[in-house]
């Protein structure tokens, strides 16, 4: 039965009674090393955590070898039920999970109860994807058919805002596509993904999957390490240019799912207090701290006052707290090192001439990493809030006069994750989404990955794509096969 957890203290008494550990091969391991998880509403040391050494690198990596190829020799359908009941455990331990990820991350219980169930539902839609092979020519002069097998090792690291949500789709592609794989969470957030490693440890084959906790350098062993083919890796631009410059040295397959700086377009005929709540929705949505969220918002002149001023209604009625707390509706920033980061950029808004703070401004007094929800208007290009990724609650509101402008402005960034466009005329607002140079554009909604469908960046944003077919197949390589006219 799942366990409720409505309390840190609850949760932290758990993982000490049944402390968390790696998953190396099928096996349960603690470390000779470990460290402190912050919880970040606190900005005290909740549970403690085994740190992954290099020899358990290894010894993963090793096993994981020996054990993909009668993985992949194994029927789909086979895999495509283990994966299934992975999902379903899941959901039986949706509460616990839930908890551990408020704890370590801090969003509000229901959002990670949320984030625990759209994981499981995820890992459903990706292995209902059909891989067969595909036939390219079958005329007089032949047949040729596209055919696929695994890389065979692969290595994932995932990030720290969503960290089920975002590791339970590496887990999905590698294993379904007949990979082992070899993941490493954030280390601001390990404990649910963790959690998760038990939890599946007797579903597949030893050394099938294995999940190690640790620091920059075990990533950096995970990148470089002779015996993986691939990297899945989901984070910044900075660190995903290092683990690609790792990768590097024996060419590994990479996907590389990055930073954005996500604009959105209102245009003139757009109903504003109809769409409201959702551009708020669109850039809060975790706190700010989604890859994928509104980032720059920019709204037709004739429009803005009225924008303005619905989005300070709705910023001014948002609680911000602990995740515990069932009143709270925005959690904190994740870890101290992005909490420094988005004091320092809204500490240069306030010092940019004419910029107008509508909402917030400063962080909450206090313990924790709190940060209102702020809204900032007067603003333009040339300014770190605008130019860059705060990664946090705050949204630049920016004004302008003509369309093309809008999306010129829009455009002049080496981010290109996701953009959408608004109003009421949807064949005009979907003739502009078109111009936007992003590897996903939405037409009057913002944020929302459908795993049937590619989901990738454009420019700095990433490389390759995950989910749909597309996502499958970059764990996979290609043969072209030609075969004589007899041949069926």
């Amino acid at each position: 039965m799942a366990q409720t957890f409505s309390s840190a203290e609850v949760v932290g008494s758990h993982l000490k009674r049944f402390p968390v550990r790696h998953l190396v091969a099928g096996e349960l391991q603690g470390s000779e090393r470990s460290f402190g998880v912050i919880n970040p509403a606190t900005g005290e040391v909740a549970a403690q955590c085994p740190e992954a050494s290099r020899e358990q690198l290894d010894e993963a990596v090793r096993l994981a070898r020996l054990a993909q190829p009668s993985w992949a020799a194994t029927p789909i359908a086979v895999r495509r039920e283990a994966l299934l009941e992975f999902a379903r455990r899941m959901v039986e331990h949706e509460e616990e999970l839930a908890g551990i990820i408020t704890l370590e991350q801090g969003k509000p219980l229901g959002a990670a109860l949320a984030e625990v169930r759209r994981a499981a539902q995820v890992l459903g839609q990706v292995v209902s994807i059909s891989l067969d092979d595909e036939v390219l020519r079958d005329d007089a002069n032949g047949r040729v058919e596209l055919r696929y097998r695994p890389l065979g090792v692969v290595g994932a690291i995932a990030p720290w805002n969503m960290p089920i949500v975002l590791s339970v789709p590496k887990i999905t592609h590698a294993l379904y596509t007949g990979n082992a794989l070899v993941l490493k969470p954030s280390p601001y957030t390990p404990l649910a993904t963790l959690r998760l490693g038990e939890i599946a440890a007797d579903l597949f084959p030893a050394g099938v999957l294995s999940i190690l906790a640790g620091f920059d350098k075990l990533g950096q062993g995970m990148s470089e390490h002779a015996g993986s083919d691939k990297i899945s890796f989901t984070g910044s631009i900075a660190t995903g240019k290092k683990v690609m410059a790792s990768a590097a040295v024996n060419l590994k397959r990479l996907t590389l799912e990055l930073g954005g700086n996500d604009a959105a377009i209102v245009l003139e005929d757009a109903d504003v207090a109809a769409i409201a709540q959702r551009l708020f929705d669109g850039a809060f949505v975790n706190s700010g701290q989604v890859c994928m969220a509104i980032k720059r918002l920019y709204v037709h002149e004739s429009l803005y006052d009225a924008a303005c001023e619905a989005l300070t209604r709705i910023a001014a009625a948002v609680r911000v707290g602990d995740g515990f707390n069932p009143k709270t509706q925005l959690g904190p920033v994740q870890n101290k090192a992005q909490f420094e980061i988005v004091k320092g950029v809204l500490q240069d808004t306030q010092a940019t001439p004419a910029v107008r703070i509508l909402t917030g401004g400063r962080p909450i007094e206090g313990p924790g990493y709190f940060v209102p929800p702020t809204l900032v208007a007067d603003i333009a290009e040339g300014t770190r809030l605008v130019d860059e990724e705060p990664f946090g609650p705050v949204l630049p509101i920016i004004r302008y006069k003509e369309v093309a402008d809008a999306v010129q402005r829009a455009n002049r960034t080496s981010y290109g994750l996701g953009a959408s466009v608004w109003g009421r005329n949807t064949r005009r607002a979907t003739e502009v989404a078109g111009q936007l140079e992003a590897g996903m554009v939405w037409v009057n909604r913002h944020v929302g990955a459908d795993p049937t469908v590619p989901f990738g960046g454009a420019k700095q944003s990433g490389i390759g794509r995950e989910y749909g077919i597309h996502g499958l197949r970059a764990y996979m390589e290609a043969m072209s096969l030609f075969m004589p006219p007899s041949v069926r």
